[in-house]
């Protein structure tokens, strides 16, 4: 089992709504980078999280990749949702690769869980960072770290 974790890029400040922040320039240029890194990949499913940022993310990874896989937008990838409902729902898609574009503390988190068997060490996961965790299912701490990229300022 192959999963790529995506947080979102970088977003514009706070709005009313936290779900409706839209990515900046800088956030669209961070996802293309981030997509780069999939490019000799074949990922038939993208689950996505609703927010307005993550949704950018995945449109700009999309068009990145010429993705042809299925990409789907499920309401339990937010910032808030609770990491054993993402595995439980996760279930549901038997795919043997499986790319997650969502947000922290969310993704942090559900690499730490599935790292280490705890949420006690969240992967550090900033802007269009993508994790690549590879192993046998997707439960606590059968999981291996192949890599991480973060997507730098300078």
């Amino acid at each position: 089992m192959k999963l790529w974790l995506l947080r979102h890029g970088e977003a514009e400040p706070t709005r009313t709504l936290d779900e409706a922040r839209c990515l900046t320039a800088y956030g669209r240029q961070q996802a293309r980078q981030a997509a780069a890194l999939l490019a000799s990949r074949s990922v038939p499913l993208m689950l996505v999280s609703p927010y307005v940022r993550a949704q950018q993310t995945a449109d700009e990874v999309c068009a990145q990749l010429d993705f042809k896989g299925q990409r789907l937008s499920v309401p339990w990838l937010t910032p808030d949702s609770e990491v054993r409902q993402v595995l439980s729902e996760l279930d549901a898609y038997p795919q043997a690769e499986l790319l997650l574009v969502t947000h922290q503390p969310l993704v942090g988190s559900l690499a730490g869980w599935l790292l280490h068997g705890h949420r006690q060490q969240p992967l550090a996961m900033g802007t269009a960072s993508l994790a690549e965790l590879d192993g046998p299912a997707l439960a606590a701490g059968l999981m291996d770290l192949t890599r991480v990229v973060h997507q730098n300022r300078f």
